[in-house]
């Protein structure tokens, strides 16, 4: 059988089907006018007086760059990534509205005779009006910033809303030139959210903390502080002064050049109360040693050149740690066993990373710390320090290896803070030496705040961890102290095992 002739339309439904086409946007256009004239001819001062200003702001996008520069400068990492994303999306979407969308279909403005003088702008534009610059700029910025920091977000959303209205109430453009110009900017910012994802802060469920029973003790009475006079650069000197005046109960054991650090901080604790410690942060991990196998409190007065526990901890300064004596404030930590046997509360680490933390301190003071950390780690890798490692069975190469007690803040090998040190985990962080190719994208991800995007860069947070030197024994540094070699290193937190002084701090 031959198939059936297929059907064809005839010429008076597809007229048919473009005039009904041709009515709709017709309707929709004489609509959209409608709306403008309503906008335009509501008599209002407040009107009067805001949307003007609030349109001129936003020429060449003078507003939203102004607050990204405000973003920037605040020196918090998630405001400036915001700003970084929001400027971005901005730039691509101006790209996109002006070379593209604005010449696909011709729109001419509307006739300002409506829109009172006192409203109107100044000059009005002459380029095709569908769609709004303004508005696909204002909704890329917003939902740009939105994506690494919602609430700012939604306050820049409800601005950039404003900012339609003026584009509308001024005489510029049409409603739906606007919600064109929305879409446009809406569509990228989701587009380049999809090819560069944000950032996201994990979010961690941990208990209260553990606060400790202990006395008050206003003069001192029961504690022996061991100062290292020297630590710091003089610091030490200045943290005995102020231990003598406002402890003056307390008794003070100066360390000398040549002595064994480790016997003096347990001579003094067996005849104590309470053991304090005033040095680097070396000093006070072998004071937390003896403090835990003593099963007794440790008091950390901040002496040395970074004081990273002390700092941590909520004892900046030594009125803090004297302060929480005197009103019994304590609670408990969590220390990192290596093998069993060593304390560490900071960080260990192995391969060049103290070298890359000496190199990016260096570099900070004259350039920015994101600048600073792609410099120095780009020397880094520069000199062969790779260590193989083997861990849960697979072998990396790596040079930069960092492991934390407690999770850092931020993501990367830039941290520089833990908001608690009780939530029972430790932070590993891994980066692996790739090729060429992918070293240059490590440091363009560092750059961009995006390292974790990285297939080099491995980051877990685990109560324990283990690894084994593939090669032969490796140094294994902690807290800032060059360790011994090691074939393995076995790692596992002590979970709020130290009890220590500390200022009450709000629950985070």
């Amino acid at each position: 059988m031959a198939p059936l002739p297929r059907p064809r339309r005839s010429r008076s439904a597809n007229l048919s089907d473009s005039s009904g086409l041709r009515q709709i946007t017709q309707g929709l256009g004489t609509l959209d006018a409608e709306i403008f004239e309503t906008i335009a001819r509501s008599p209002s001062v407040g009107l009067d007086l805001s949307m003007p200003a609030l349109s001129r702001a936003t020429d060449h996008s003078k507003l939203w760059m102004a607050i990204a520069a405000g973003m920037a400068v605040s020196g918090h990492p998630t405001a400036r990534r915001a700003a970084t994303r929001g400027i971005a999306t901005l730039a691509v979407t101006s790209l996109v509205t002006n070379q593209a969308a604005k010449r696909l279909r011709r729109r001419p403005r509307p006739l300002p005779h409506s829109v009172p003088l006192e409203r109107r702008a100044r000059r009005l534009p002459t380029s095709n009006s569908l769609p709004s610059g303004h508005s696909a700029s204002a909704a890329a910025f917003a939902l740009g910033v939105g994506a690494e920091h919602p609430p700012t977000g939604l306050v820049l959303g409800g601005l950039a809303a404003l900012v339609g209205l003026s584009r509308v109430a001024t005489g510029a453009h049409y409603p739906g030139d606007v919600f064109a110009g929305f879409g446009i900017g809406a569509a990228v910012a989701v587009l380049g959210i999809h090819l560069v994802p944000p950032i996201t802060e994990p979010h961690l469920a941990i208990p209260s903390p553990s606060r400790v029973p202990v006395p008050q003790r206003p003069t001192g009475a029961g504690v022996a502080v061991v100062v290292n006079p020297t630590a710091g650069s003089g610091t030490g000197h200045r943290v005995l002064d102020e231990i003598r005046g406002d402890l003056p109960e307390a008794r003070i054991v100066e360390l000398g050049k040549d002595d064994d650090v480790a016997a003096v901080l347990r001579s003094a604790a067996e005849s104590a109360e309470v053991l304090g410690v005033a040095g680097g942060d070396g000093t006070v991990a072998a004071a937390a040693a003896v403090a835990l196998d003593l099963d007794m409190p440790l008091a950390v007065f901040p002496a040395g050149t970074y004081n990273h526990f002390a700092r941590d901890i909520g004892c900046r300064t030594a009125a803090a740690t004297i302060g929480a004596i005197r009103d019994g404030q304590a609670t408990r930590l969590d220390v990192t066993l290596l093998d069993d046997e060593l304390v560490i509360l900071n960080t260990a680490s192995i391969g060049a990373y103290p070298r890359f933390i000496r190199t990016r301190t260096r570099l900070e003071r004259r350039l920015s710390r994101p600048l600073a950390t792609a410099v120095a780690l780009a020397q880094t890798l520069r000199r062969d320090a790779t260590v193989r490692i083997e861990v849960n069975g697979q072998v990396l190469e790596t040079s930069l290896f960092l492991l934390g007690n407690a999770i850092y803040r931020p993501s990367g090998f830039a941290p520089s803070r833990r908001l608690r040190l009780d939530d029972g985990l430790l932070d590993v962080r891994i980066l692996e030496r790739g090729s060429h190719f992918g070293t240059v994208r490590a440091l363009f991800s560092v750059m961009l705040g995006r390292l974790a995007n990285s297939p080099l860069y491995h980051e877990m947070q685990v109560p324990e961890f283990t690894m084994t030197s593939v090669d032969g024994p490796t140094m294994v540094a902690r807290d800032g102290e060059i360790g011994e070699p090691r074939s393995e290193a076995h790692f596992r937190v002590a979970y709020r095992a130290l009890a220590t002084y500390a200022p009450a701090r709000p629950h985070h």
